[in-house]
């Protein structure tokens, strides 16, 4: 298949803002709005009007519980039956346990050997089959693919899934909802799903809002496929668990590459000191991706001053070890 003809497809694919609305509805029996807070510390810090929509508030501790309740609720008998599996550092795993052990269906989570321990434990504790295989994602990812051809089972991806983009899109149209003027929004990308339904929500929204994609340089597969128009590989070295591919993914890549007003890279110890000023002036806990935003309008503080700028929270499971070193880093 030429690249144009599979970029075509993946277009095809995309979510509409009806789909984003009828996800909110849908969504909307199963979860509670999360809030959006200004602090005056961050505003100080940035020289902006910092909104931090707070999905860290989510019962997983991260926003993509939402796609996952949108998925799961609409599969098909025959699939539920088969039961779902999915690789994930974590979040995704979370947000396709939660919502699987919600309707009643079988799930199985593979995850990489170092992936975060409270992760594993939550995705455990909501019934989920957690297998850990590899030391990256990569090799979680095709040991989960083989799981899957052997057993039927349907293969839920982080990425390439209408319906998740669909269902996490509706963080931004809360935000928009909350505050209207946005001038910039700020998400985390990994494999790019959030940034990609902001996209979609914008477009339809407001479009002078400037959606700002950041993720981390030591895994930044998503940004280079960006940049070059074409999926890539890379590699996955990055701390930040949330942030950690190591190659783009095509539906989210299509929509981004279409809509993603910008992207820029973060070192670790930019994302480090961003996890400690959430602590220090926003009172949040936040995991390394969820703190990447603000490590990105940080970044960006001198082209974004004076305006409004709405950061996401994406989430707030921190490993013991990684606040260690954002604590010992920041305070050195």
């Amino acid at each position: 298949m030429s690249v144009e003809r599979a970029s075509e497809e993946w277009h095809s694919m995309t979510p509409t803002i009806a789909d984003v609305l009828d996800a909110k509805r849908r969504i909307g029996r199963y979860l509670p709005r999360t809030p959006m807070h200004m602090y005056p510390a961050l505003n100080d810090l940035i020289g902006a009007d910092v909104f931090v929509k707070h999905e860290n508030y989510q019962p997983v501790g991260a926003f993509k519980v939402r796609g996952g309740i949108n998925l799961i609720s609409q599969m098909p008998a025959l699939e539920a039956d088969r039961g779902v599996i999915a690789v994930s550092t974590g979040n995704h795993g979370q947000s396709v346990a939660y919502a699987a052990k919600l309707f009643g269906v079988r799930a199985t989570i593979v995850v990489p050997d170092q992936a975060n321990p409270g992760k594993i434990a939550a995705m455990r504790g909501m019934g989920a089959d957690v297998i850990l295989h590899g030391e990256r994602f990569d090799d979680a990812l095709r040991h989960c693919e083989q799981l899957a051809a052997e057993h039927g089972y349907r293969y839920v991806h982080s990425g390439n899934e209408p319906l998740l983009i669909a269902g996490v899109a509706t963080v931004t149209l809360e935000m928009l909802e909350d505050e209207p003027y946005l001038d910039a929004i700020v998400v985390p990308i990994g494999g790019g799903s959030g940034a990609a339904g902001a996209c979609i929500v914008t477009r339809a929204v407001n479009p002078r809002v400037r959606v700002i994609g950041v993720q981390a340089a030591a895994s930044a597969a998503a940004h280079d496929s960006w940049r070059q128009k074409q999926i890539l590989s890379a590699p996955n070295r990055s701390f930040a668990d949330g942030l950690a591919t190591g190659r783009g993914f095509e539906l989210p890549q299509a929509i981004l590459q279409q809509m993603l007003t910008e992207f820029h890279l973060l070192e670790e110890c930019e994302i480090r000191q961003a996890i400690y000023w959430m602590i220090e002036r926003a009172h949040t806990l936040a995991e390394a991706a969820g703190a990447a935003s603000l490590a990105g309008l940080y970044k960006l503080r001198h082209d974004l001053a004076g305006k409004k700028v709405g950061i996401v929270c994406s989430g707030g499971n921190l490993a013991m070890d990684h606040l260690r070193d954002a604590l010992a880093e920041a305070t050195a």
